[in-house]
């Protein structure tokens, strides 16, 4: 058999298809039955591969008609088969195999092609091999076509890594977007700009000491009981610094296993210990420029201290495992519910430490001290909680904010916000009320998981319900994303999250979606 190459005005072709098409899953739709015109193939698979996971996976699958087909979906090597993948796709060479040939390296990429003549061909992105185009055929004429194919290996290897770098970008906007929404739900609050509930009432004197130390630089603690709001607090007299524009991280103390806190807070480097298989920046690196608060402080323990006072003294510290001295800008806000004159006497917490922090201390009432804020802090939660549930605003009754108003509020506004919540969700009239039984000294129990995962669940039918309409077309004026207002990339992220098949719902595919 002579071996064939791809005409120039179909390379041109396939060039223009590439370019149009942000997915490599529509690329590789389009480019199908332009191929097949030169080439007699069944599938067309496009299998990205994963070296710092070790494993392979279909990015896209295509028949001789464009149609979407399904692919298998992920392998894991062990160590050694993914060296050997690996060290061929640096080869850069098209690999041909004829129906019933057996090698250990076709295995691996294409498991499920025993009886089919298979063409492989590695995708390379800037000298880096990213993934494999794979071309099956039922005829052992097709391994003929091994330089057409080799052709294509560059303008799909351009698709490929512009497909993964959207799929990155539209990751790293969906998390950010999921911290913002955290953080204004952990906040309570709308917007970032949103007034801190009680500012001109019953946090009155706490909020000038807030606007008094906001345009320094001084460590500031704060001391309230759990569920007082310290964190709102804390991000108030960030929003009110110079360091405004830049990060503000929180961390719980209390909730990083002592054998793990010097990493959090101060990084390490690679193989500094097992399982360091990458070097990594701590909280106070990711905070540079910005306010760290350090919530929970008297639960630190004593090695940590140490490290923590000297970056408080000159701003440097070493990463685990390394011998190169780092230095940041953070200012620190902390925070405790802890006696700490107690845990300092009894030697818990390093004295000089203590002086470096409580610098300007700043104390938050618990909310039974500021019964004038229950009103507005019930309006509030109300408003929040109907708007997340989508459901109908209750309105307060007399009897209703009496009740309210005469609980004393051990769990402070975090107990308010979770009975407030519960109430909404459970109420089945125009008027807000409160179940007697709840209000007690027994912990409410409040489960976001179940929460999250009715959301997601509706979530998952609205975006299906649009790409149904939409014949799986994701972007353009009739694409799902314009159709719920979202934006294509985050749509995209959603269905990577969400693990929905969009391929499914192309038109004249009769495939359900996963």
């Amino acid at each position: 058999m002579t071996p064939r190459e791809l005409p120039k005005d179909l390379l041109l072709q396939v060039w223009k298809e590439v370019g149009r098409h942000d997915e490599i899953g529509e690329s590789l739709e389009r480019l199908a039955p332009i191929l097949s015109r030169e080439v007699v193939f069944e599938r067309l698979t496009v299998r990205r591969i994963d070296k710092e996971l070790g494993r392979i996976e279909t990015a896209a699958v295509a028949g001789e008609r464009g149609a979407a087909l399904q692919g298998t979906a992920r392998a894991v090597f062990s160590s050694d088969d993914a060296l050997r993948v690996f060290d061929w796709a640096r080869r850069a060479r098209v690999a041909v195999w004829t129906r019933g040939e057996r090698d250990p390296l076709r295995a691996l990429l294409e498991p499920a092609a025993d009886d089919r003549t298979l063409i492989a061909g590695p995708l390379v992105d800037r000298g880096q091999p990213i993934g494999v185009l794979l071309v099956t055929g039922a005829h052992d004429a097709l391994s003929a076509d091994a330089p057409l194919v080799e052709a294509l290996l560059e303008p799909l290897g351009v698709a490929l890594a512009n497909d993964l770098r959207l799929q990155e970008l539209a990751r790293l906007r969906e998390a950010a977007e999921a911290d913002n929404r955290a953080l204004l739900s952990r906040l309570q609050r709308e917007d970032i700009s949103d007034s801190v509930v009680g500012e001109k009432t019953g946090l009155r004197i706490v909020m000038e000491r807030v606007e008094q130390v906001a345009r320094t630089d001084a460590p500031v603690l704060i001391l309230g009981e759990t569920g007082s709001g310290k964190e709102v607090v804390a991000r108030a007299i960030h929003a009110r610094s110079r360091r405004a524009d830049g990060p503000f991280l929180r961390v719980n103390c209390g909730a990083i296993p002592s054998e793990l806190v010097d990493s959090e807070l101060f990084g390490h480097e690679k193989g500094s210990f097992t399982g360091a298989v990458a070097t990594r920046r701590g909280w106070f690196e990711r905070a540079d420029g910005g306010t760290l608060f350090l919530d929970e402080l008297g639960e630190l323990p004593a090695a940590a201290q140490v490290r923590l006072l000297r970056v408080l003294q000159d701003g440097s510290f070493e990463r685990v495992g390394g011998q190169r001295s780092l230095h940041v800008d953070v200012r620190i806000v902390a925070a405790t519910h802890r006696d700490m004159q107690t845990l300092v006497s009894g030697a818990a917490f390093r004295q000089d430490l203590w002086y470096r922090v409580n610098v300007f201390p700043i104390r938050l009432p618990p909310l039974r001290e500021r019964r004038e804020d229950l009103p507005p802090l019930i309006d509030h939660f109300i408003h929040l909680s109907a708007a997340q549930l989508g459901c109908q605003r209750p309105a307060v009754t007399d009897d209703a904010m009496t009740q309210l108003a005469s609980y004393r509020w051990p769990g402070n506004i975090r107990e308010l916000q979770n009975v407030i919540e519960r109430s909404v969700i459970l109420c089945e009239t125009e008027n807000f009320s409160v179940d007697e039984s709840w209000l007690s000294r027994k912990p409410l129990v409040h489960d976001p998981e179940s929460h999250s995962q009715k959301l997601a669940a509706q979530e998952k039918e609205m975006i299906e319900a649009a790409l149904r309409e939409s014949g799986g077309r994701v972007s353009g004026p009739t694409g799902a994303a314009a159709k719920l207002g979202l934006h294509r990339s985050t749509l995209e992220s959603k269905i990577i999250s969400l693990k929905i098949n969009k391929y499914g719902f192309k038109t004249g595919n009769s495939s359900k979606a996963s």
